[in-house]
């Protein structure tokens, strides 16, 4: 039993003298990542430095948007803030990828389906989120301004369940197909 209690202490000893050097040896900061050392640069802005426009004519007129991070319209990930004026509608629709939704001020009103029934939706105060799966139909409106903030993987998509609801009114139809030059007169 002596020799049980013995090797016991031992082996607590080893453990808080290991324990103990381990706390006392300064420790070195990792090497950068390779990646870490290509990366793009950190993107930072106050609402002051937003810089936003007129969002893209698939929303209706009267939307602002200021692109916060990546290209929406590219590859990658982005994310970009979108205020919307009182009454704002955006009809039912749906995206390719997960959208994901923050409510930073106003009053964010959305549900799922074909139609906007307001009676149906949820309402979404400032700090509220939402992640909303691919093909998913929803729809929102706002009850005075209100900025979202939208995230997701690039190129962002929307296509409405209306072909109607499209303000771009492209929405089915093709490019119209490059115009080949003129010949010369022989």
């Amino acid at each position: 039993m002596k020799k049980l209690i013995l090797f016991g202490a031992a082996i607590a000893f080893a453990a808080s003298a290991t324990v103990r050097a381990a706390e006392e040896t300064p420790m070195k900061p990792a090497a950068p990542h390779k990646a870490a050392a290509t990366a793009a640069k950190m993107e930072m802005s106050t609402p002051d430095e937003m810089k936003w426009g007129d969002a893209p004519p698939i929303f209706s007129p009267g939307a602002k948007l200021a692109v916060l991070e990546g290209n929406p319209f590219g590859t990658g990930y982005y994310t970009v803030a979108l205020k919307m004026p009182d009454g704002y509608k955006i009809m039912p629709h749906w995206h390719p990828a997960t959208e994901r939704v923050t409510v930073i001020s106003g009053e964010f009103h959305a549900g799922m389906g074909d139609k906007l029934d307001e009676a149906g939706a949820k309402t979404f105060p400032p700090g509220s989120f939402a992640s909303i799966p691919p093909h998913m139909h929803h729809f929102a409106f706002t009850k005075g301004e209100t900025v979202v903030q939208v995230s997701g993987p690039a190129p962002f998509k929307l296509t409405y369940v209306n072909a109607a609801d499209d303000p771009s009114g492209m929405q089915g139809k093709k490019k119209p197909a490059a115009k080949k030059a003129d010949k010369p007169a022989a």
